[in-house]
């Protein structure tokens, strides 16, 4: 597989980005199998630019020798579980520079990779907010769900990338108080003001399944899917029959949702029976509160869902079940933690045109992420599962992200819950400024010897991942 970074300007002058493969085809959906090797080569096409960052990547860089500027780009597959290092799945060293030799990422799909959605981005630190707004991102699919979950086996399948952008003619801060960010489905932009949904024709009386992804570097989508009589009558909201989360299938007693909450990064997938014939179908994003110093996030509808009989099927289909069984992820509950952490997210925005944004572990002081290869935030030993409680301090939603693993949600504020998935990524509310800091328990999984090296955990809103909000961790080989 090759591909090409290449941007643009639209009419409104945003900047846009986008992965174009030999065929010409944008942002392709890479499929392989556990097992798999994938090679990929990355020719960087940006126009060179002077801007630079005050972060550097310390000791030898894997890519290019340039600064670290905003034509500086390299790739991040987020979700899965293979080695932060060069040609694989580093960020901290692989600067990957506009006029390099093609770079090309060797990745070997581990066979115990749970077969799901996961995608692929930028993550040159500093640049990766205004890179992935301008599109930038493709979803990956590990095959073989129809083995872990023999209901899908057989459905038309649809891939949907929700993605963000700034609104033209708006400042950050009008954004902020005002519509929030634009968005789009495929591609297909849903504009602030107006909002005309995208269209999405399908056959009557269907069972699909639908792989959704949070391509958004700052929106929070509250997914729902309503059918009514029609455009003029308030739909009601239907029931999804919830498969996976973030790539890992989910069990029964979590499969029965009428919502989806996905947290930039996450990723959802799920059985729907489309709308019969003179039934109006809409997929919308409800009203989600960030609080009070976060960012506007409306209800507004996504996709009107048009029923014919005449049209197109999906092109995709899952296939018939296989022999054999996908060995899904274990349960982490019954192993017994290494050790148990504290982390915080903290802002400081004193200068609101220079926010700063911190993850800290409890007893260090806050400070916005610097790379220091001899002495990075936390070390864990490889073989060993962790106990992390995660603190928003802040009066904003966040959102945590891990590279490289998976972790399994324990406690939300405190109490206990019965959710079995495995995660990569989790939303923690605003803190309302009075109460009880809102928090989660994640049992972190580091028993993977693949994962040994440096590798970085960070808020996955991208602008505060950006703004310094991002740790780094050495797991190490077992004495």
């Amino acid at each position: 597989m090759n591909l090409r970074f290449e941007t643009a300007v639209d009419a409104d002058g945003q900047i846009l980005y986008c992965y174009v493969d030999g065929a010409g085809a944008d942002s392709p959906t890479l499929r392989v199998y556990p097992g798999d090797e994938l090679k990929l080569t990355l020719a960087n096409d940006l126009p060179p630019v002077h801007t630079g960052h005050p972060h550097r990547s310390e000791g030898a860089v894997c890519g290019g020798n340039g600064p670290m500027t905003s034509s500086t780009t390299n790739l991040h597959f987020h979700g899965m579980s293979i080695a932060p290092s060069c040609h694989q799945d580093d960020v901290l060293r692989t600067l990957i520079q506009p006029g390099d030799a093609p770079f090309e990422y060797r990745i070997r799909i581990p066979e115990n990779q749970p077969p799901g959605l996961y995608w692929y981005h930028p993550h040159a630190h500093g640049f990766t907010e205004p890179q992935v707004l301008g599109g930038a991102s493709g979803a990956l699919i590990v095959e073989g769900i129809e083995r872990v979950r023999p209901r899908v086996a057989g459905l038309p399948e649809r891939v949907l990338i929700l993605r963000d952008q700034r609104v033209a003619g708006k400042s950050e801060a009008g954004e902020e108080t005002g519509p929030g960010k634009d968005i789009s489905l495929n591609y297909v932009p849903v504009l602030f003001p107006l909002y005309f949904p995208a269209e999405m024709p399908v056959r009557p009386r269907q069972r699909e399944f639908w792989r959704v992804l949070n391509a958004a570097a700052d929106t929070y989508f509250n997914l729902q899917l309503r059918f009514g009589p029609n455009i003029h009558d308030v739909p009601s909201p239907q029931r999804l029959d919830l498969v996976a989360l973030d790539g890992v299938a989910v069990g029964a007693a979590a499969s029965n949702v009428d919502h989806v909450l996905l947290p930039p990064g996450a990723r959802a997938e799920f059985i729907v029976t489309t709308p019969g014939l003179g039934v109006f179908g809409q997929l919308v994003t409800l009203d989600y509160d960030t609080g009070p110093d976060g960012e506007a996030t409306p209800y507004r509808v996504i996709a009107n869902i048009r029923s014919r009989r005449d049209a197109s099927p999906s092109a995709d289909v899952i296939p018939s079940v296989s022999a054999g069984r996908a060995a899904p992820f274990r349960g982490l509950l019954s192993l017994t933690p290494a050790r148990e952490r504290k982390l915080y997210f903290s802002e400081d925005l004193k200068d609101p045109a220079h926010p700063k944004y911190f993850i800290t572990v409890e007893g260090h002081t806050p400070h916005v992420f610097r790379i220091d290869f001899a002495k990075p935030d936390l070390v864990a030993v490889q073989g060993t599962v962790e106990d992390w409680i995660i603190e928003n301090r802040a009066r904003e939603a966040h959102n945590f992200h891990i590279h490289q693993l998976h972790f399994q949600l324990l406690e939300r504020a405190g109490e206990k819950v019965d959710e079995p998935a495995l995660r990569d990524t989790v939303a923690l509310p605003p803190w309302d400024g009075k109460d009880a800091y809102p928090s989660v328990k994640l049992r972190m999984d580091f028993r993977n010897p693949e994962i040994v090296g440096t590798f970085v955990y960070h808020c996955h809103i991208l602008e505060h991942e950006d703004g310094g909000m991002m740790g780094s961790i050495r797991v190490i080989p077992p004495r």
